[in-house]
């Protein structure tokens, strides 16, 4: 792991992108590789966005100055706001690494609720005025980069991030105010691609907390207890392995038939959360993608390539499940290796 200032002076990704506008340097792209995601547009500056899905990027002071905060409908009781969170993991974040640089938010919004203030309650849609509707988001995503802690793996740039996910719809909003619930995680960013990497020590994919200032202590606790250099190395590692065309392929055929597998037969083999429309997009990239599809010299996938097209096509999930396909697109890559050496649990994947 490596801070800026410790090594020979190199360009960050920071310096090379608008922060405000969050825009990266990315070689010329294959315009229908779904990890570059296709714009379309290949003019060398691409945006590239943490999520894909059906998200929308806003800021935080949108979500203040704009959205309504949700009610417990029985006691009139206030949610935590999406901007609260935000600001209580970035206030941890800046605590537990003080002396870092800890950028502003990227924010991932969907699910869009409308609504209208009571004096509009009469009126058509259609003479609806700006001032008269109401909105928030079901589904919130957010990044946070620490680009001072750093490291380089095959040519990538990984970039300390932390971040969060709120999903109203995992809430009863018609009861009484309650265990409110959020995911918190910290782990890389592979500046390449915007991929997340995430690792279990890195993640809680339930914090059940009453209050901003509970949710404040499960994030410095989460960022305390995370280890940057075990994390890295088990990505590192991924380096020293690799697969055949055609066990890709058995991969991708098992991963197929996981879905549809009896539950008994299912619940003996380790999870796989990849549906068929990840599936789809993990192949595409495999003959599209120019930064971790197959190798012109056809020795195989590298498992960190492979890792990456899982976690390039997880992109494409909702908000509310995300965090857990890029989870387990780690597990996933890890146990394969295993299998590699003879391991059994995951050797039904590539058998």
């Amino acid at each position: 792991m490596r801070r800026a200032g410790t090594e020979r002076r190199v360009l960050l990704p920071d310096e090379i992108r608008d922060i405000n506008d969050r825009v990266i340097y990315q070689r010329p792209c294959i315009a229908d590789s779904p990890i570059v995601n296709g714009t379309g547009k290949c003019n060398g500056w691409k945006r590239l966005p943490f999520i894909e899905a059906n998200t929308k990027d806003v800021t935080v002071e949108h979500l203040r100055n704009d959205c309504i905060i949700p009610v417990f409908s029985k006691d009139n009781e206030v949610t935590v706001s999406h901007h609260s969170f935000i600001e209580a993991v970035h206030d941890a974040a800046s605590e537990v690494f003080r002396g870092e640089r800890v950028d502003s938010p990227e924010i991932r919004v969907s699910h869009i609720i409308k609504g209208r203030t009571p004096g509009a309650i009469h009126k058509s849609a259609k003479d609806l005025l700006e001032e008269d509707r109401t909105i928030y988001y079901e589904r919130m995503m957010f990044c946070i980069e620490i680009p001072t802690i750093h490291e380089d793996i095959a040519g990538s740039r990984l970039s300390l991030t932390v971040g969060g996910v709120r999903a109203y719809n995992h809430e009863n909003l018609y009861s009484r105010k309650t265990w409110e619930k959020f995911k918190v995680f910290i782990g890389f960013k592979n500046m390449v691609c915007c991929n997340m990497c995430v690792s279990t020590d890195g993640y809680k994919s339930e914090i059940r907390v009453m209050s901003l200032g509970e949710l404040y202590k499960e994030a410095i606790t989460l960022f305390q207890s995370y280890s940057t250099d075990s994390h890295l190395t088990q990505m590192r590692r991924l380096q020293d392995y690799s697969i055949s065309e055609a066990q890709f392929a058995r991969f991708l055929g098992r991963s197929r038939m996981y879905q549809y597998l009896p539950n008994k037969e299912k619940k003996a083999l380790p999870e796989m959360l990849m549906t068929d429309t990840q599936i789809n997009l993990v192949t595409r990239a495999y003959y599209g993608d120019e930064n971790f599809g197959r190798q012109a010299d056809g020795e195989g996938l590298s498992m960190w390539r492979m890792y990456n097209l899982l976690t390039g096509a997880g992109k494409s999930s909702y908000i509310d499940s995300f965090l857990d396909r890029s989870l387990n697109a780690g597990e996933l890559s890890a146990g394969i290796c295993r299998a590699l050496r003879g391991d059994s649990e995951y050797s039904w994947f590539i058998r």
